[in-house]
């Protein structure tokens, strides 16, 4: 019997920000799923004004799954996980064997199908690249409607990723920051 789909199904139960106080939490599907619409966003935006030549499908698979080895690991918070490089080597091989044994959950014909999902292949690297900065995003709209919902926790944070995003030196990044971003600050009616 394979238990990856019911595996998967448990990253609504991983929630993230484990460190901080939260307004109301975020789990990493939900997460999972606002970095698939951004990363397709940028890849969009990156072939059309940037001449740019991504598959935006191929952008949203990997980061729908772009979290799928926390159902094993758990959330690991940033400070923690950049701490040194040593604990971030570390990880990444812990994260490494989590992708393995959810691999292996998969009946054996399924499996070279769902291996390019779970392991950065050399092909993917560009869509990759996207997916990170999505995942970047994610984090930065994060800190917004935190810190707009009057939690001053998230104000180091908030600097610090939108430094990070503006430090990718990424033009389809950039666009997005510039014509997308302001809208996660207003009102519902704001945005009627």
């Amino acid at each position: 019997m394979g238990h990856f789909f019911a595996y998967l199904s448990r990253m609504k139960l991983i929630n993230r920000w484990g460190l901080m106080r939260n307004t109301y939490t975020e789990n990493i599907q939900e997460h999972s799923l606002q970095v698939a619409i951004i990363a397709h966003g940028l890849a969009l935006i990156k072939n059309k004004k940037f001449a740019g030549n991504l598959n935006p499908e191929r952008v949203l698979t990997l980061a729908v799954f772009h979290e799928a080895s926390e159902v094993i690991t758990g959330d690991l918070a940033t400070p923690i996980k950049y701490f040194n490089p040593k604990i971030k080597k570390a990880y990444a091989e812990i994260e490494e064997v989590a992708n393995e044994k959810l691999l292996n959950m998969l009946t054996v014909d399924m499996r070279e199908d769902y291996q390019p999902l779970l392991f950065i292949e050399e092909e993917d690297k560009e869509h990759w690249k996207i997916v990170k900065a999505a995942d970047k995003i994610s984090a930065y709209i994060k800190c917004l409607e935190e810190l707009k919902a009057g939690n001053q926790e998230f104000s180091k944070a908030e600097k610090a990723i939108l430094d990070g995003i503006i430090n990718m030196d990424m033009p389809e990044v950039q666009y997005f920051m510039d014509h997308y971003i302001g809208s996660f600050s207003l009102t519902l009616d704001e945005l009627s």
